[in-house]
């Protein structure tokens, strides 16, 4: 079929896809609950190598030598270089799925992790739809559901190697831009030469615990972690991002690849009007038109890149020794290009929990430069004690 002859349901336009909630959808959807569905086109690494490894670790700013130094790494408590906690997240963010038309954020993040991911290991994703809430109103957006996609992550071994419960909140896109305006604020942010300077050098301050162990026995309840600034998020930052192979649903393509994508589904790209070029859905992530589109202000950040930043922070304060076991995390407001996001938290509770880990129970925060909390969560972490040997794994 020729260009010419192409239907015009399979062209794409100049906007987002504008869906509505219809019984027939939300019934449609309803009887998909529990499907297991494909990740072909979603994976971006199956292999922790250790090219993948760093390519990661340096798209979320993580400078951490435990996931790129071997002599380092030999010395720790792997004995070798590992990823990330957060690496899974660039074996596969997430999954295109249902809700033709209708626009998406992601809400919430539940992650459990059960087993360092080892440099050579490779990594196995399995998706699954657990199902939805609503709709609801919201002053927000409108009408919204909240869904839900279970992905776990197993290793060449048949291990568990974490469970992400990826919740995302649907929306009706026109609804969500008649509401753009009433959240409006000055974007890009106005920064003076004198606060970039000291927002640099607080990032140029931070070091990681690293080989220092943090002892569980030490740890007491409303200690602090340290804090860390991401910032000003830039357009190279969500280009890094993409580029450590994190997020993209499906995965980003070009020309003639990413054309017989579009024109076998439309709904997943629009034309820009400048470069007259077609850009997916995705772009909102690095494109102020796509944004709009879909009632933001400017571009904004990856919803899963703020819990690669959660665990950065939270890798940043046990040290090598010690494992995160849990991390939840609320994405609230958007974090637009500009921004500057600072992240912490505080120790809430202690004990040996039934995997006989000692175990640290944190209140973790992200904070912007307009003192909103753009990311409430907490977060369970196991540290060494002080009459154990340090070594994980």
């Amino acid at each position: 079929m020729t260009t010419m002859d192409t239907p015009r349901d399979a062209r794409v336009g100049r906007e987002l896809a504008t869906g509505r909630f219809t019984d027939e959808m939300l019934a449609g959807m309803r009887a998909l609950i529990g499907t297991e569905l494909r990740t072909d086109a979603c994976v971006n690494n199956e292999y922790a190598t250790r090219l993948a490894i760093l390519r990661f670790a340096e798209g979320i700013g993580d400078d951490n030598p435990l996931w790129s130094d071997e002599e380092y790494a030999a010395a720790g408590p792997y004995g070798e270089i590992v990823a990330p906690p957060s690496f899974i997240f660039a074996c596969l963010g997430s999954v295109q799925f249902g809700w033709r038309g209708l626009g998406g954020f992601h809400a919430e993040t539940d992650v459990t992790f059960h087993a360092p991911i080892r440099i050579g290991d490779k990594i196995t994703a399995r998706a699954f739809f657990d199902g939805f809430d609503g709709p609801t109103d919201s002053s927000f957006g409108g009408r919204r559901i909240q869904d839900y996609l279970r992905q776990e992550y197993w290793n060449q071994d048949g291990a568990l190697v974490a469970r992400f419960i990826c919740s995302r909140m649907r929306f009706e896109r026109t609804e969500m831009q008649k509401r753009r305006e009433s959240r409006a604020i000055e974007i890009p942010h106005p920064w003076t030469e004198e606060e970039l300077e000291r927002i640099e050098d607080d990032i140029l301050a931070e070091v990681p615990r690293g080989a220092r162990p943090r002892s569980w026995d030490d740890v007491q309840i409303d200690d602090e972690l340290d804090v860390l600034t991401k910032g000003p998020i830039g357009l190279t930052d969500e280009i890094a991002y993409i580029a450590s192979g994190a997020a993209p649903i499906p995965r980003l393509s070009a020309h003639g690849v990413a054309l017989r994508r579009y024109r076998k589904h439309p709904k997943w790209a629009f034309r820009d009007p400048s470069t007259h070029a077609l850009e997916p859905v995705y772009s909102v992530h690095y494109n102020d038109y796509a944004a709009k589109l879909q009632g933001a202000q400017i571009a904004y950040d990856v919803g899963i890149q703020r819990s690669c930043w959660q665990l950065h922070s939270l890798t940043h304060w046990i040290g090598d020794a010690g494992m995160v076991k849990a991390i939840h995390g609320q994405y609230r407001s958007h974090v637009y290009l500009s921004d500057v996001v600072r992240l912490g938290g505080s120790v809430v509770g202690k004990e040996i929990d039934s995997d006989g880990d000692a175990v640290v129970h944190l209140r973790t925060w992200a904070r912007n430069q307009r003192g909103q909390n753009v990311m409430p969560g907490t977060a369970t972490v196991a540290l060494p004690r002080r009459s154990e040997e340090p070594a994980r794994g």
